[in-house]
């Protein structure tokens, strides 16, 4: 494939000197993660926003968390309807195979996608409601939403809508027939998170989201 070029030389730079210092001080680790698997006690579903870095603020290492990033950090609802489904996948393999006892859901302020959501569902931005936009067409599991925040005033839509994300997550994983038998049967808990980049501040949903106290 011509269109396959090496890494730029930073990276390079870079992954050469996590070789020579985090590897090799922590080789036995990294080796038996490599023979033994992975046994990650959570999941953490997070936005792909290259500002939210979910590792560095929990100070996890490898094999801690197993991670999925999307667009707003949003879960679908169960539809096993033969279509491709990377999140409910992701989803399925961490509850039902490495059976996480812990799935966080982690917003974030300041959200590009939730924006793009408030602004689609507001009408300001018609390219998303195309059928051809890939960012619209995922958005479109945030519109509940905004149907529960669309009458705040409008400088509080958007801050409401973020953590609106996070809770219509939550609502649509308990959709999933296995992940609603792990909660009720008390093998795995649900959390809901977000973290104001500015201020550093976790913020965790309490009482179905209808109260948000910092961590």
């Amino acid at each position: 494939m011509h269109n396959v070029r090496p890494l730029p030389q930073y990276l390079v730079g870079r992954f050469h000197g996590w070789k020579a210092t985090s590897y090799s001080e922590n080789s036995a680790w990294y080796r038996r993660l490599a023979d033994d698997g992975q046994r990650p006690r959570a999941m953490v579903i997070s936005c792909c926003d290259s500002r939210l870095h979910v590792t560095s603020i929990f100070g996890a290492d490898s094999g801690e968390f197993f991670i999925h990033r999307n667009i707003a950090n949003l879960v679908p609802p169960h539809a096993p309807d033969g279509q491709q489904h990377g999140t409910s996948a992701a989803v399925e393999y961490a509850v039902t195979a490495l059976k996480v006892a812990h799935l966080i859901v982690v917003g974030h302020t300041n959200c590009g996608g939730v924006a793009g959501c408030h602004a689609m569902c507001s009408g300001q931005a018609p390219e998303l409601e195309e059928k051809s936009s890939f960012v619209g067409r995922w958005m479109d599991i945030l519109r509940p939403g905004y149907e529960r925040i669309k009458e705040l005033p409008q400088d509080e839509q958007i801050h409401a809508l973020e953590r609106e994300a996070v809770m219509i997550s939550i609502e649509n994983l308990m959709s999933f027939p296995f992940v609603q038998k792990a909660v009720e049967d008390g093998e795995m808990s649900l959390h809901g998170l977000v973290h104001d980049i500015r201020e550093g501040i976790l913020w965790q949903a309490e009482d179905a989201g209808q109260r948000w106290t910092a961590v």
